[in-house]
């Protein structure tokens, strides 16, 4: 059961990210948005949600290299290795577009 969430929790987190950071643009561009926390603006709210997502999927790939995390079986912990680092690849291609392009339309 352990084997089945390291690989799984890399690419699990990755999806709450990208559905989190999105849905904070999508909240930003609508009639409904109150505008940023005070000393915040919008596109540092998002850089900052984006860092923080990238951070986290970072750590989760740290935490799978530990020998207290590791996988006894060296197929699965490669596996699950490849798993955390596609799933980092793809936190950073995906979170990008909102924080560099323009807010909204």
């Amino acid at each position: 059961m352990i084997t089945v969430l390291r690989l799984s929790l890399p690419l699990a987190i990755w999806l709450a990210s990208f559905s989190g950071v999105y849905g904070l643009h999508g909240l930003m561009c609508s009639s409904r948005w109150a505008g940023p926390p005070i000393g915040l603006s919008e596109r540092g709210l998002l850089i900052g949600a984006a860092i923080l997502a990238i951070a986290v999927q970072s750590l989760c790939l740290l935490v799978l290299r530990t020998p207290k995390w590791r996988d006894p079986d060296p197929a699965m912990r490669r596996i699950g290795l490849v798993l955390a680092t596609i799933a980092l690849v793809a936190a950073i291609w995906t979170l990008l577009p909102p924080t560099v392009l323009a807010s909204c339309m």
